[in-house]
């Protein structure tokens, strides 16, 4: 009989299956003859061997191989001895393996050029006129916040070069990437409305065209290398393996029911700081000594300025309870994190402007200068409102949320044990069953229990009812 494995689960480095007379683990594409541990074909040994799966393998990482409705025999793909080397192409035509890889390859090494060159455009935009005739470096509570966008999208293009050694660090480059452009997409947008609006004397500046062009760039160099982390570098099957989706490379899921309250919580938090993002931060009290009054000004309310702007402002808001939504629901847990971080960097990026802002002179906003002030005996006193600090409580949630989908695992670390995997049915003459162990006898009612559980599992898998999973049904011969 030729030694065959059949993987029944697999994980993001190992995967789990039997083998010809008994259970084993292996390393992912590693080769039949080479299993990191193995137990004997009974319902202890597979019990040990998922226990032992379950406590080397990444939590939240293991899935049932999945069995195609067609049958079980199309499930199996030969694998002897050792990984195989991809088909030749007859024609000197590269195959189709490598072809692949070096698209790959090309979309990744695109995004991270243009994730430079963004960054390169973000810096530039910095010292050219902005709005209103005033660069960015000459205002303090405005360069702040786009110097934030900038080294963020650095430290994405650091984690997409990084993959180069690490594989999975483009992914998560390019969800930190592509969380921060979705929220200052909204900002940038209120910017150019502030500079387009109708009947103000603004003008767009050179520094704000830089800035958006910066902008479309990053996003488009995370988006590239996101597409370019979730393709199969070798559609053929890495080391003659059925192709199939990876657990590891992440997508939303429904979340475990132990997970329910924190998610849910993530996903108020989000909606709590898309609310407090819109009423006024700035309160400016003006007291005049001659007159002896005293009057209350609130300042920065989202609805209360030009169309364009308001769409910038509802952008923002939509966008953060968009992303938190999607950070809850993606798997694993930790790129969801990282889709999260990057989304909660503009947030505390504008709250740290906004204190700065109310530390600069305000005799500007009312038509004065300091000299015209001082002569008229009036005092403005800056600070922000109540509002300013509850958005200040649900961007902190935010960060603890972040913190606990590092930490947390998207399911438990050690899931509960499926039946065994298929086994081939008795011979007629109740001989021991083909790669079973010798010493089982049909005869014995306890082995032939055993033997008919084993043809119900299969008759499951080939049904196609087995959990979902991201991964294939794969076997070595």
């Amino acid at each position: 009989m030729p030694e065959k494995a059949i993987i029944s689960h697999r994980g993001e480095k190992y995967e789990i299956g039997r083998g010809k007379r008994f259970y084993g683990i292996w390393a992912v594409g590693a080769p039949y003859d080479a299993p990191v541990d193995r137990w004997p074909e009974t319902h202890d040994g597979w019990q040990q061997a998922w226990l032992r799966f379950a406590a080397i393998e990444v939590p939240g990482t293991i899935t049932a191989a999945r069995t195609p409705r067609s049958g079980l025999r199309s499930a199996l793909v030969a694998r002897r001895g050792g990984p195989q080397p991809a088909p030749a192409a007859t024609d000197g035509s590269v195959p189709a393996a490598v072809a692949a890889k070096r698209r790959g390859g090309t979309a990744l090494l695109a995004g991270e050029g243009l994730l430079v060159l963004g960054v390169v455009l973000g810096l530039a935009g910095l010292f050219p006129d902005y709005i209103e005739g005033q660069s960015l470096i000459s205002q303090s509570e405005q360069v702040v916040p786009h110097l934030c966008y900038v080294i963020a999208w650095a430290v994405s293009a650091g984690l997409i070069a990084l993959s180069v050694s690490r594989p999975r660090t483009a992914r998560l480059g390019a969800l930190f990437a592509l969380g921060l452009s979705a929220v200052t997409f909204g900002l940038f947008l209120s910017d150019l409305g502030q500079a387009t609006s109708a009947g103000a004397s603004l003008a767009l500046g050179s520094g704000l065209v830089v800035s958006l062009l910066g902008w479309l760039a990053c996003t488009a160099g995370a988006a590239l290398a996101l597409l370019a982390s979730c393709r199969d570098a070798d559609p053929a099957g890495r080391y003659g393996q059925p192709r199939a989706a990876r657990p590891d490379r992440g997508w939303p899921a429904r979340p475990s029911r132990s997970h329910l309250g924190p998610l849910g919580l993530l996903v108020l938090a989000g909606i709590g700081t898309a609310a407090a993002f819109a009423p006024s931060w700035d309160s400016y009290t003006v007291s005049q000594a001659s007159s002896g009054t005293v009057q209350t000004y609130l300042e920065g309310n989202a609805f209360s300025n030009p169309g364009v702007m308001i769409a910038g402002s509802v952008a923002v808001m939509v966008a953060v309870v968009a992303v938190a939504a999607l950070a809850a629901l993606w798997r694993p847990a930790r790129q969801g994190a990282l889709l999260l971080a990057g989304a909660i960097v503009p947030l505390v990026a504008q709250a740290i402007s906004a204190l700065i802002q109310i530390r600069q002179p305000a005799f500007a906003l009312f038509g004065l200068t300091q000299a015209q002030a001082t002569q008229d005996g009036v005092t403005i006193t800056a600070g922000v409102t109540p509002i300013f600090w509850v958005y200040c409580v649900f961007v902190i949630a935010l960060l603890v949320s972040c913190a606990w989908l590092v930490t947390t695992p998207g399911q438990s670390a050690v899931p509960a044990m499926p039946a065994p995997p298929w086994m081939p049915p008795p011979a007629p003459d109740g001989s021991p069953r083909p790669g079973g162990p010798a010493s089982e006898n049909l005869d014995d009612p306890e082995d032939a229990n055993e033997a008919s559980d084993g043809d119900t599992a299969d008759t499951d898998a080939a049904d196609g009812d087995a959990a979902d999973s991201d991964g294939g049904h794969s076997a070595y011969a």
